[in-house]
């Protein structure tokens, strides 16, 4: 899909700005990824056995190869880059969802009002976030590792109610591993350094859960099963991250979470909730943040390894507007949100070019009404699948 021409565009940031690969380099990365193929199949599954195991049907095959992430190859654009007319080749959905907040979510009459207020033609599904990041449950879940976050009393039985009565379709958000509450209940849903069993945690002082710990697989699966069981129709996966993990911690951390084939771990846990999605009928998507991409961290996204092909792409207008910065180079986003969401996605297409991709429009200091406004911005790429909220 082409932008339309609005004339020369010239973005700058402190230092440099990172584009897609050259047709070069596409070359060599495939080729590299011929090469490599065969090695990291092995190496991948050897690390992450258990849970390629737990993820394998009943009377499949031993997979005999498994397909790499591509080398890292990009092309530089000096400081003052030009864009006139550049493409977003992503491949079309049509899904439209207007995303409440948790705050929404604590009773029938909060999520009765946040209901009435999203406009009946700009949205078919609502997004509720069920399971946000840092942990908490926004329902009355009966899987044992949520008994300790349940922060509301909605029954999925009244979820699924007001949002019928409301015309719209159910759609859940869950945020998988950024999980601060579980890991803290049950250590071995954390990361552990190797020295002695101690409980690894970020720069806040907070757990994560793991991607390796067979525990947490469970526990998000039978979320997952929990959901679509009740009639949800759509599923979205968050936070199908690793943390930002410094040089310090990966000398005390498993080795495996500085190699680069640690996606293989992202992509099965993906699969997993898929697999539980898609046998009760519902459909799954990824939600990558634009931050992540720009900062290197979009792990899962390896389209030659996932189920699912259905991404959605949140672009947080407050983050675009402090600057992201990857450690080397800092992105900066200035003018209006229209120039903003374009540059964004002017840097970020190339990992979405495999993808059914919808963009979601996020901000806390937007309003509903400015948020939609800001989708104008889509239709220049031929864009018609989106989240506002």
């Amino acid at each position: 899909m082409k932008r339309r021409n609005k004339g020369r565009k010239i973005y700058k940031t402190k230092e440099k700005n990172y584009y897609g690969k050259s047709p070069f380099g596409k070359f060599m990365s495939g080729a590299l990824t011929v090469l490599l193929i065969g090695g990291i199949g092995f190496l991948g599954y050897s690390l992450a056995e258990p849970i390629v195991n737990y993820t394998q049907h009943k009377g499949d095959e031993p997979a005999t190869e498994a397909p790499t992430t591509e080398a890292a190859m990009i092309s530089e654009i000096p400081t003052e880059a030009i864009s006139e007319e550049a493409t977003v080749p992503f491949k079309e959905s049509f899904y439209t969802a207007a995303a409440l907040k948790a705050s929404d979510m604590m009773n029938v009459g909060s999520l009765r009002s946040a209901l009435a207020a999203v406009p009946q033609n700009e949205a078919e599904y609502v997004e509720l976030p069920l399971k946000v990041s840092g942990g908490n449950i926004y329902y009355a879940s009966s899987v044992l590792e949520a008994q300790t976050a349940i922060k509301s009393e909605l029954t999925l039985h009244d979820i699924i109610k007001e949002i019928e009565n409301s015309g719209f379709k159910p759609a859940a958000v869950i945020s998988v591993f950024r999980d601060n509450i579980m890991s803290e209940a049950y250590p071995e849903g954390g990361y552990v350094l190797s020295d002695g069993g101690a409980q690894w945690t970020d720069s806040n002082g907070k757990s994560w859960t793991t991607p390796y710990s067979q525990r947490t697989l469970d526990y998000n699966a039978n979320i997952v099963s929990e959901l679509t069981s009740a009639g949800f129709e759509q599923i979205i996966c968050s936070d199908l991250v690793f943390p930002d993990f410094t040089e310090s911690d990966l000398q005390l951390l498993d080795p495996v979470l500085g190699q680069n084939d640690r996606c293989i771990a992202l992509t099965s846990a993906a699969n997993l909730l898929y697999d539980k999605t898609v046998s009760n009928g519902a459909s799954m998507q990824i939600e990558i943040s634009a931050e992540d991409i720009l900062k290197g961290k979009a792990d899962v996204l390896q389209p030659m390894l996932l189920s699912s092909g259905n991404i959605i792409l949140n672009i947080d207008l407050d983050k675009l507007s402090g600057g992201i910065s990857d450690g080397n180079t800092v992105y900066e986003f200035s003018g209006t949100n229209t120039e903003k969401i374009e540059k964004c996605l002017d840097l970020v297409n190339d990992k979405l070019v495999d993808f059914n991709a919808a963009i979601r429009l996020s901000g806390e200091s937007l309003n509903y009404d400015e948020l939609v406004e800001a989708k104008k911005a889509l239709s220049d790429y031929g864009c018609k699948a989106y989240v506002i909220g």
